[in-house]
């Protein structure tokens, strides 16, 4: 195993039990982002094989997965899955759209960033990010929420 592969298998152990589960939310982009995530599900990343899952329901995620700047028709959609989602909200922006530097920026009909909108636990910037940048910022972000959970050490 290498170095993030430890990382990862032993993060998601002492965080979440046995598995992630992440819910993917397209708020609005050109689906570049969505190739580069699907692409850790083939063989090359096969990322169950580290307990990590994609899952339909926010209600069964351990953290939210965003792509695209949020459009004023995906909006409403994005909040009711971030209500939905379990706490403490784990959410992770992919791509240079959802990180809020997108080339089309803030109009009347994208709000821009979805941090914007929701905080964010972690940017992976790129237009698109490689498949290694959201598994990195996957780890990342379970490495800050460890952080927050772990209580604090005594003098």
């Amino acid at each position: 195993m290498t170095g993030i592969e430890q990382r990862l298998t032993s993060g998601i152990r002492h965080m979440f039990g046995r598995s992630l589960h992440i819910r993917h939310i397209d708020a609005g982009s050109c689906n570049g982002c969505e190739f580069e995530t699907m692409a850790l599900m083939n063989p090359v990343y096969d990322i169950q094989q580290y307990g990590i899952d994609f899952v339909a329901s926010p209600r069964h995620a351990d953290m939210l997965l965003v792509t695209g700047g949020v459009t004023r028709n995906l909006e409403e959609a994005l909040r009711k899955t971030y209500r939905a989602a379990a706490s403490p909200k784990i959410l992770v922006a992919v791509g240079a759209c959802a990180c809020g530097e997108d080339l089309i920026g803030k109009t009347y009909a994208n709000f821009g960033g979805v941090d914007k909108i929701f905080p964010v636990s972690v940017y992976v910037p790129g237009c698109p990010p490689r498949p290694q940048a959201i598994l990195e910022g996957i780890l990342q972000a379970i490495e800050r929420t460890r952080e927050l959970k772990s209580p604090p050490k005594r003098n």
